[in-house]
């Protein structure tokens, strides 16, 4: 290649000469080029939509001059002849190249081209440029594809570090201007003019390669006799001595496990760091960080260091066996904990703290975290197979839990196959890398033709299955001198678990049963062992610990003490936990209401979790506060992903003088897609809302003091940063009424960044013979008789509490003279952007009551949709009312919506990850 950076526009003018090698058997007609700088090109690209799913708004609102493209490419072959050329619908980030003669194997062509490459800002993926006129280029040029199977492999930009490329030589000769440097892990010579730098680039046997353009280079540099190491993580408090030492340790130790790195430069980037970063460590501030400093550069460099070793090296399939680069990676960096810091907590200097020694989390090893992480994904049912294609996992499986668990499921391997078998077949993988390239089959092959048992389990439910491993003991019986057990599979699944004996906590023996060995009766000597435990250190990645262990001292084998932990912790498989935290809720009749909250709810979800929550309400100056007792079942090979057995309660008050009773038996079935990635979600809830009111004073009304309500609900919902469709449809039956309801909501993001947001809402009366309004329904403030809502005042008519707003029923912002609905309604509810977060809305319904004609409804105004569903203002302009805005006391007009639920919230920032 011959380059040009022009860093006034952001472009790279290209000419580029590529003699194409037909090292297949096959024919070809056509060469495939991947060109994923052009996934940057617009809001409809396989990159766009990936940002879409994972709520990154950035993007689809950036301007036209940050995002990149790749334009103006002409192909012509050696003779000058043109070829044609296209870009698939689907995938606008790969150029078919359609040859004018047949490519035989063994055969050559010579392809020339000329194109611009439009750099993208590197606000999306940290690749790109930077207001600091710094430019960090990936994937930016035209390589061709990876060929295997009898085609070339056709991957779209994802996002995920996992371009397919051919392995090449590359020689590229690279102009600048003279103000700037260039970092590459190619060789390069420079040479200076008074305006312009001119590097001349090489390297052998890559796929890819790095290149940095900053004003001054922000690199450091480690050389030893076997590799040049440009770095550039941050860290102020380590000089170059300290970085050099750690340095040292870690590329030995790399060169032992695996094998010579066979480039001659390498770079550990702070960008590479920030895209995949050590989850944890990244999260804390500096000043509370309970690791030393030379211990985050080090973890920080380790993982940095092996990821992009590997990634340049070893020429796998980067999307289809992306799991063996993982496993590799985080099995390499709990081999080098235990070597050289096999103390080290999870926690750090945290664990010495003595009020925080009873926290499990405390205690555990720093390997320890990598198992929790898995089973974080696994007790939610969202764990996926290791061997599924990266592009197909959710964020937080791709980023944490599936590397995470390839990492201890090949370590996992290593301990049952013993004599470094696993590691002999990494090394032999790597050094038949070199010059080509492996696939997973050929690491398959590797393994089992090396280990003496047949391993075929690892592969079939292991890396190829989500299928979860779950083991426990049963009919224990102990004499003085042995002990006789059995161990039962609970979910299946063929795999071999290791059961340990201990006395106070020593290891006394350890056994590997096999798989042929699980269903059988053991008796070992007892030597003095007062505790059998299986897969004591979670060598094999279990799904549930607690029940793998017995006592064989005391008259109760398998007792629990309860242990009160404040706050939250990770689960402990020797304790029963119940978790204490203070709690504050407040509405207008109640005042401020503290309580003490009381749930076993851990980190890890559990089948069954309780958790009550006494409070003391200081203006009713009473007790109150709610409870709640779930089960729930995951189903893990159906699109019924989930039921839930709920009973749950509350008591508060529903006026200044009286207080309201709601029990509330509930079941849910969750719906989701195999493809865990698409969005669509299906809930069926049934329940039964029995509530007991006491009669108030204060307020006129026919409301019932007692009722029940049965209630089905169905919702569908699709949801991603550029559009969400919902539709819910709703069943009650009660005695003095039934109703039927459907809602429609759908949300869209326009190219040109306007937002249009539409709600459909119909309901009827099935049979009313209610002599009020309270079940009636509701243009602009529902009675809420389910207490469903979380209304700051319930009751209120007029004040700040009154204006309130929920989005349903009706939906409307204005107060409208005829309010209620006793037969039937309709809503649509509308609002559009006219700039950034500011909206106009309108509504407009039908209503009817009984013995009256229908009525047609409307009002408008402006919408401040600060954070959609979580804050929001409405000042109404016009409506049945008239011209509002002209009106007096208009403040006491404008609505507000408002969640304050803390989980509410938290769904907000977590839904990108799951």
């Amino acid at each position: 290649m011959t380059v040009e950076l022009n860093p006034g526009n952001k472009t790279l003018n290209v000419e580029q000469e590529i003699t194409f090698f037909n090292q297949s058997n096959d024919t070809l007609k056509s060469i495939v080029l991947n060109d994923w700088n052009n996934a940057y090109s617009n809001k409809n690209t396989p990159l766009a939509k990936r940002f879409s799913d994972e709520f990154y708004r950035g993007f689809h609102l950036a301007k036209e001059e940050e995002r990149g493209s790749t334009k103006n490419l002409i192909v012509t072959t050696s003779r000058l002849s043109p070829l044609a050329w296209q870009r698939p619908d689907k995938n606008p980030d790969i150029i078919v190249v359609e040859l004018n003669d047949k490519l035989f194997p063994n055969q050559k062509i010579t392809l020339h081209l000329t194109y611009i490459v439009k750099i993208p800002s590197d606000k999306f993926t940290k690749y790109g440029y930077n207001d600091k006129g710094e430019i960090n280029l990936k994937n930016w040029f035209l390589n061709p594809a990876r060929y295997e199977n009898h085609d070339f492999i056709r991957y779209s930009n994802n996002n995920l570090n996992d371009i397919a490329n051919a392995v090449s030589n590359f020689n590229i000769d690279l102009k600048i201007p003279r103000n700037l440097e260039i970092t590459s892990d190619l060789n390069s010579t420079v040479t200076d003019n008074e305006l312009f730098s001119f590097y001349k680039l090489s390297g052998e046997i890559r796929t890819d390669f790095s290149l940095f353009v900053e004003p001054k280079s922000s690199f450091e540099r480690y050389t030893n006799s076997s590799i040049d190491v440009l770095y550039d993580l941050k860290d102020n408090k380590l000089d170059s001595l300290q970085k050099g030492i750690i340095i040292a340790k870690i590329v030995n130790f790399t060169n032992d496990l695996i094998g010579k790195y066979p480039n001659p430069k390498i770079i550990v980037s702070q960008t590479d760091y920030e895209r995949n970063p050590f989850y944890g460590l990244n999260q804390l501030p500096s000043f509370i960080s309970p690791f030393a400093d030379d211990f985050i550069f080090e973890i920080k460099f380790l993982k940095t260091y092996l990821n992009e070793f590997l990634k340049s090296s070893l020429n796998l399939d980067p999307r289809k066996d992306n799991w063996i680069y993982d496993g590799i990676q985080v099995y390499a960096m709990m081999k080098y904990i235990d070597e050289n810091h096999p103390k080290i907590k999870m926690m750090g200097s945290a664990s010495n703290i003595r009020l925080l020694k009873s926290y499990n989390l405390m205690n555990l090893s720093f390997n320890a975290q990598y198992s929790y992480f898995y089973m974080l994904m696994a007790r939610k049912n969202l764990d996926q197979p290791l061997g599924a294609p990266k592009n197909t996992l959710i964020k937080f499986n791709e980023q944490i839990a599936s590397k995470y668990r390839a990492g201890l499921s090949i370590r996992f391997l290593d301990d049952y196959l013993a004599r470094d078998v696993v590691t002999a077949s990494i090394r032999e993988l790597y050094a038949q890398n070199q010059g080509k390239s492996v696939s997973g089959k050929d690491f398959e092959k590797l393994l089992k033709s090396k280990a003496k048992k047949d391993i075929s389990w690892f592969f079939n439910t292991i890396i190829n299955s989500r299928d979860i491993i779950d083991y426990k003991f049963s009919n224990v019986t102990k004499t003085k001198d042995s002990v006789t057990f059995s161990v039962i599979n609970k979910t299946g699944a063929p795999i071999p678990i290791p059961v340990y004996g201990t006395k106070n906590g020593a290891i006394v023996f350890k056994k590997w049963l096999d798989i042929e060995e699980c269903d059988s009766t053991f008796t070992i000597p007892r030597n003095s062992v007062d505790k059998i435990i299986l897969n004591l250190k979670n060598e094999v990645p279990e799904y549930n610990l607690r029940n793998n262990w017995k006592k064989l001292e005391g008259f109760f084998p398998n007792n629990r003490p309860v242990k009160f932990v404040f706050m939250k912790d990770l689960e402990d498989p020797y304790y029963n936990q119940v978790l204490y935290v203070p709690s504050i809720y407040y509405n207008l009749y109640d005042g401020l209401t503290p309580g003490l909250r009381l749930h076993n709810k851990t980190i890890l979800e559990k089948p069954f979790t309780f958790d009550v929550n006494p409070s003391f309400s200081t203006k009713s100056e009473n007790l109150s506060g709610s409870a709640s007792f779930v089960i729930t079942q995951n189903y893990r090979k159906s699109n019924l992903f989930s039921a839930r057995y709920s009973l749950s309660g509350s008591y508060f008050h529903y006026a200044e003088d009286a207080s309201y009773l709601k029990l509330n038996p509930t079941i849910q079935l969750r719906i989701r897609e195999p493809n865990f990635r698409d969005n669509r979600k299906q809930l069926l809830l049934f329940r039964q809302v029995i509530v007991n009111k006491e009669k108030s004073a204060l307020i006129i009304d026919n409301s019932p003091q007692n009722y029940s309500v049965f209630d089905a609900r169905y919702i569908n919902t699709t949801t991603e940063v550029t559009k969400h469709f919902s539709f819910n449809t709703d069943v009650q039956i009660s005695g003095k009424f039934g109703k039927i309801t459907g809602e429609i909501e759908y949300r869209k993001l326009f190219e040109n960044n306007r937002q249009i947001n539409l709600r459909f809402y119909a309901g009827s009366f099935l049979y009313n013979s209610s002599q009020s309004d309270f079940f009636s329904f509701a243009l602009d403030r529902p009675t809420d008789y389910l207490f469903d809502y979380n209304y700051l005042g319930r009751s209120e008519s007029s004040g700040l509490y009154s204006q309130q707003y929920i989005s349903a029923e009706g939906g409307f912002k204005s107060k409208i003279n005829t309010p209620y609905a006793n037969q039937w309604i309709t809503s649509v509810n509308a609002s559009f952007s006219i700039w950034h977060w500011i909206e106009i809305y309108g509504d407009a319904g039908i209503i009817k009551n009984k013995s009256q004609d229908e009525r047609f409804v409307y009002d408008s105004g402006i919408r401040l949709n600060l954070v959609t569903d979580y804050f929001e203002l409405y000042f109404p302009v016009y409506s049945n009312n008239g011209w509002e805005i002209s009106q007096k006391n208009y403040d006491e007009k404008i609505r507000f919506l408002i969640t304050l639920s803390p989980k509410t919230l938290i769904n907000l920032f977590n839904r990108k990850w799951f």
